[in-house]
């Protein structure tokens, strides 16, 4: 079963696959002169900037925007930002965290399209409830030709939520919160789940009420946690951004517990890790933007590029760095996984550290897994309808338990084949959307961007 899950994941994340990110991201960053970097203050200053403005939003939708970018990082930023970026640097080298922020860059505008397209084709239910997402835009978008590859991309997203959301992160948190805090795994995976059960019964709106919550506060614990440690290590900063660069184009010999890793290993693992890690080009987060409240699709669009600049940008080379200059013997030593980034923590830390990874990881997994749900539902309802929810609230709540006794090494197998095989189908939809998204992104900039700037010039010549 190991080798033939390996041989499938080696198949889908073979050059086909990393090639097809690669173009959407470049098509894309292309058609828009490089939005995503040329306009980042915008971005910025439109998601971030408006997140402690309280604005009495009359848009339809279930979720504020901030509720909605909330549960999308939720789902987003979780154990793979800690456990994934190790298993990425312990496989591929250094180098893997280069191919990371490439992808990560040109993910910043696959994800904006995909908000944005989800947002323009969405359905609205009889109480009310948007639903919206790759399945969504593939129908309405491409034609009713189209559908079976809509079927086929939610019931794969449906069976990918269930492999993300609920097997890998319970999996990690019950390891780790045994290996700190000396807790059984069944314990622990039997309280996250009444935990998420009693969040998803409320529906939508109270996902959103909780991650609006939990994800700033816990996005911000670790990133001064890893700060501090970065401090301490600033010396080796430069040496490890170094390491970095170099061995993201030639082959990184074999040192210590270390195997070596070739450029494709890099390559593959930084981009697999990557677009696990932020999601861009899954099509997973468009369906809670879906939800959202909004002016403009675009205007959504911007918090789905400001997710992915946060969870790899951010957060993931948070932990690279923390973990590369913890010294060659440390991440060359035979550790895998959150064991890795937890040893780094403990380095400055000590056994506070290992509390500090420990309650980072309890809350990012939970946090996916609560969030991840509304993507579960929403392939559920296109799938089925909603009469038949409730059996499938209970379905999800069952993999949890399945993951006691599983190995690391499968469990992040299971994870790159079913990104993989949802990526295909909607990078497919969106690269033949792209027109789509370009009149929407013209219009938005005409009745947004120009304005802001001709009304800033007005107000400059008024005051000469």
């Amino acid at each position: 079963m190991n080798q033939f899950l390996n041989n499938l994941n080696g198949l889908l994340w073979g050059t086909p696959t990393m090639l097809l990110l690669f173009t959407a991201g470049l098509l894309f960053s292309v058609k828009t002169q490089f939005f995503q970097i040329r306009k980042l203050g915008y971005i910025l200053k439109n998601t971030l900037g408006k997140i402690f403005k309280k604005e009495e939003n009359t848009n339809e939708g279930v979720m504020t925007p901030f509720q909605a970018v909330s549960t999308a990082l939720a789902g987003t930023v979780g154990t793979a930002n800690m456990a994934g970026v190790a298993a990425a640097i312990v496989i591929g080298g250094p180098g893997a965290v280069f191919w990371m922020w490439v992808i990560a860059g040109f993910g910043m505008m696959t994800k904006m399209v995909e908000v944005t397209l989800a947002v323009h084709y969405r359905n609205k239910g009889a109480d009310g409830t948007f639903f919206g997402g790759p399945m969504y835009y593939i129908e309405k978008g491409l034609g009713q030709k189209w559908k079976p590859m809509a079927m086929f991309f939610s019931f794969m997203m449906m069976l990918g939520s269930m492999g993300t959301a609920v097997f890998v992160q319970p999996h990690t948190m019950s390891t780790t919160m045994q290996s700190i805090f000396n807790i059984p795994p069944v314990v622990t995976v039997v309280s996250v789940v009444a935990i998420c059960a009693f969040v998803i019964i409320g529906g939508f709106k109270s996902i959103g009420k909780f991650c609006e919550k939990i994800t700033p506060t816990m996005c911000i614990i670790y990133i001064i946690a890893s700060l501090g440690i970065l401090v301490v290590n600033v010396t080796r900063i430069p040496e490890a951004l170094g390491m970095i660069f170099k061995y993201a184009f030639m082959p990184m010999p074999a040192i210590g517990g270390f195997a070596g890793s070739t450029l494709a290993i890099a390559l593959r693992r930084g981009v697999a890790r990557g677009t696990f890690s932020n999601e861009a080009g899954m099509g997973s987060a468009p369906m809670v933007h879906a939800t959202a409240k909004t002016d403009h699709p675009i205007s959504q669009g911007l918090y789905g590029a400001f997710e992915v600049f946060v969870d790899t940008i951010l957060v993931c080379t948070m932990t690279a760095l923390v973990i590369l200059t913890s010294g060659t013997e440390l991440w060359t030593s035979g550790l895998d996984g959150i064991d890795l980034t937890m040893a780094a923590f403990s380095n400055i830390y000590g056994n506070f550290g290992k509390g500090i990874v420990g309650i980072g990881v309890l809350l990012f997994a939970l946090s996916t897994m609560i969030g991840f749900y509304v993507e579960f539902e929403t392939s559920v309802t296109y799938l089925f309808g909603t009469k038949y929810i409730k059996f499938f609230k209970i379905l999800y709540l069952i993999p949890p338990f399945l993951t006691l006794g599983k190995t690391t090494q499968m469990i992040w197998t299971i994870v790159d084949i079913s990104v993989a095989i949802v990526v295909i189908p909607n990078v497919i939809a969106l690269i033949m959307l792209s027109k789509v998204f370009i009149d929407l992104y013209k219009d938005y900039d005409k009745k947004f961007m120009q304005n802001n700037i001709h009304t800033k010039q007005s107000s400059i010549s008024s005051k000469h």
